[in-house]
């Protein structure tokens, strides 16, 4: 059945996102720091896109006084930004698998017998209405290599390694589950928003949306401080671009309907 089909190709895409992070973080835990133009000499991934990354962020530093933690926020803003109109056509897909859930559900009924068949005629119907089940997955997959990148300009650069953000450094694990706690919260805050578009045009969904903020948390316990900074960031710009997306969109949807 289809919708099984992308159930299983969302837990993989989730699984793959939390392998790379362990990799990353088990790959780079060395304590070795390096200049950011040193890079150059390093291999494919650290020449190509570490570099640009640790570059973009030594430059927003240089702006604020020296401040990578104005840098980190000036990042997660330009890249979620350039990933905006991917993230508006994940929510125009989300709408119209939710609008075609009766025609769906018509189809399941009426072959409840011949899942093959079922799953033809679904495709059918997503070909006929130009609607992509897996949009939703293209945002998160883009991110996933920034995430990365920004782990190893973190790790190598002693500058940010060094630098204290209320107390403690962020290029250690967050002391007293600080930061951990706020990128679990604020990624459960953005999951609950999008939780009713995307579980109704993707069964299962609600399960993925609810583990995801404890892998959040799991894995920020042993992540330099500035990751989970980075996700506390990256979640409070979704939250308000979800805000418009969904909440807003949505009351104005019922303003117009109670007219």
């Amino acid at each position: 059945m289809l919708f099984r089909n992308v159930n299983r190709k969302w837990l993989t895409v989730i699984s793959l996102i939390v392998l790379m992070g362990i990799l990353a973080g088990c790959g780079n835990a060395s304590s070795h720091t390096a200049q950011t133009e040193d890079l150059h000499n390093g291999n494919f991934w650290e020449k190509n896109v570490v570099y640009y990354f640790a570059k973009s962020l030594d430059t927003f530093a240089d702006w604020f006084g020296g401040s990578y933690v104005l840098a980190i926020l000036t990042l997660t803003i330009i890249v979620r930004s350039l990933i905006l109109p991917l993230t508006i056509k994940q929510v125009r897909s989300s709408k119209a698998m939710q609008a075609l859930q009766p025609q769906l559900n018509e189809i399941k009924k009426k072959y409840k017998d011949d899942r093959q068949k079922q799953q033809e005629e679904t495709m059918k119907l997503f070909q006929a209405n130009k609607v992509n089940p897996m949009a939703g997955c293209l945002p998160l997959i883009i991110q996933m290599p920034v995430f990365i990148a920004l782990y190893n300009s973190i790790n190598w650069n002693e500058n940010i390694r060094l630098e204290k953000l209320f107390g403690f450094v962020l290029g250690e694990p967050s002391p007293w589950y600080f930061l951990p706690i706020l990128a679990a919260l604020t990624t459960f805050v953005q999951s609950k928003m999008m939780q009713k578009q995307q579980t109704q045009a993707m069964p299962g969904m609600a399960m993925i949306m609810t583990i995801f903020p404890v892998l959040i948390f799991v894995m920020s316990l042993s992540f330099p401080a500035a990751l989970p900074l980075y996700w506390v960031f990256s979640n409070l710009y979704t939250i308000i671009q979800n805000y418009f997306l969904y909440v807003r969109s949505s009351n104005k949807g019922k303003e117009v309907l109670a007219k």
